[in-house]
């Protein structure tokens, strides 16, 4: 016949909300263990006479909350073995209390029975205390593990194990990448009980009270707005605008329409990159996403896919991509990542037909980034230089096939030598691990700085460009040079 561990709840409160049932059992309970003494109940419960073993020199023992639990786990499960035995915890047995989970999926492998016999959380006391209503929706999260992405500003929000100064600290910097500073919070001390305490503060001062402990929690109002730096705001604000009362524009929009915004927006953003100016990247990758999402809402409305649809298939991609992070294989050096890239990508695209290895190459894209994907997938056949000064001959070569034909009518053979030229050019780079679009977006950008020097120039001479020949306007050029322009 196998022991138990009869797990009970001693509430939020003092003695007075301690259901009747729980006090009979702590009553009669030959082995009480407390996860802590730290709790209204307990002076009272030591003033009738009960006696218990409290695990409050774990905390002190350890630095970390996770360590904590597994030695009191360890500890009740070793007592059980022996006997039965009774062990109370704050609140109720099932919500956010960790030890209770570790003996429910310990228990059974132990022998050990693990009987949940009830308790009063501290949820209702709190949302009596700050007077709100969980019916609009309400998040209970924990302190010692809160993460950004978990967190919903359009709900009441209930973070528990808010320890001390150093977790409410924790609490306060993650909170503030989702609400404003000095958004108004309440910090919410023994709920319930006759020592209660509800303190509202600007969420900048969270790690500055000095009345922190192990019955404080943080409760945070809905924002009356979803913050704008929710995904699901600007879901609905794409949505707003391809709605019945929406944009005319947006609205007439397709996948077609909007193909020429999308790569606009692309080199936008490669220029912003380009300019390290932070500021602008942000503005840039918001146009990019806003083209996702566009396309993404197109799907929606004609019933085809969703956004969830593209973020699961991303994901999804990136899990199977990189089993050196998701899975059991390893991975040494950069060299080893590509590698299993490429053989996972060849399986995920084993079942498709194609004619030609050059097939995977986009059709879509600007002719000398595609020049650069073929060329690349040629030399995974071997079909390549090993150096840089190879391919080089080959511009030499085509350079003099180009100059043979500027001299001739024939345009058409102009442009394909001129094409030859430039295809071979781009081989070069490739060996140097130069990106050709890069490198001509660098030029372009410098060219473009040098010329509105020039422009400069002319406007503060009081002339106007018919009036400097090409050397006086080359002079200039050669100054924007110097000046590191």
């Amino acid at each position: 016949m196998s022991n138990q561990i009869t797990v009970i709840g001693l509430g939020a409160g003092d003695i007075n909300q301690l259901p009747l049932g729980i006090y009979k059992i702590v009553k009669s309970a030959k082995v009480l263990f407390l996860r802590t003494k730290e709790h209204p109940v307990v002076r009272e419960l030591e003033e009738e006479g009960i006696h218990f073993t409290s695990f409050d020199d774990v905390y002190e023992q350890n630095d970390q909350f996770e360590m904590v639990y597994e030695e009191i786990t360890k500890h009740l499960l070793a007592a059980a073995r022996n006997e039965d035995i009774t062990y109370a915890v704050p609140g109720h047995p099932l919500v956010a209390e960790r030890t209770v989970q570790l003996l429910l999926e310990r228990g059974k492998a132990e022998n050990i029975d693990i009987v949940i016999a009830g308790g009063q959380s501290f949820i209702d006391p709190l949302f009596a205390a700050v007077k709100a209503d969980p019916i609009e929706g309400f998040q209970l999260l924990d302190g010692t593990d809160l993460h950004r992405d978990d967190i919903r500003t359009n709900q009441h929000l209930i973070i528990g194990q808010v320890y001390d100064a150093f977790s409410a600290s924790n609490v306060k910097l993650t909170l503030m990448e989702k609400y404003p500073d000095d958004y108004l919070i309440s910090i919410v001390t023994a709920a319930g009980s006759k020592e209660e305490r509800v303190k509202t503060i600007p969420l900048y001062e969270l790690d500055r009270q000095v009345e922190i402990n192990n019955l404080t929690s943080v409760y945070v109002a809905p924002m009356k707005e979803t913050s704008l730096k929710e995904f699901t705001a600007l879901r609905s604000i794409i949505a707003d605008l391809r709605g019945p009362n929406g944009c005319p524009w947006d609205k007439e929009q397709t996948h077609l329409t909007l193909k020429k915004y999308l790569l606009e927006e692309a080199y936008e953003l490669l220029e912003a990159i380009d300019e390290d100016d932070i500021d602008h990247i942000i503005e840039e990758l918001g146009d990019v996403l806003l083209q996702v999402m566009l396309h993404a809402q197109i799907g929606e409305d004609e019933g085809m896919f969703s956004i969830e649809d593209v973020i699961e298939g991303i994901s999804d991609k990136m899990i199977r991509r990189h089993p050196h992070v998701f899975g059991e294989v390893v991975a040494n050096n950069v060299e080893d990542v590509l590698k299993n890239w490429s053989e996972i990508k060849g399986q995920e695209k084993g079942h498709e037909a194609k004619k030609s290895v050059l097939d995977k190459v986009g059709k879509g894209l600007p002719a000398l980034i595609r020049a650069f994907e073929y060329q690349k997938c040629a030399s995974k056949l071997g079909f390549d230089w090993d150096q840089a000064e190879e391919a080089w001959k080959k511009v030499l070569e085509e350079m003099k096939e180009f100059q043979a034909e500027i001299t001739k009518k024939d345009k058409q053979k102009q442009i394909s030598e001129f094409g030859d030229l430039l295809f071979a050019m781009v081989n070069v780079g490739r060996l140097l691990s130069i990106y050709p679009e890069e490198a001509l977006e660098r030029t372009n950008q410098k060219f473009k700085r040098r010329f509105q020097f020039i422009e400069e120039q002319v406007e503060s001479s009081g002339k106007s460009f018919s009036e400097f020949t090409l050397a006086e306007l080359d002079e200039f050029w050669d100054q924007a040079k110097k000046a590191g322009l």
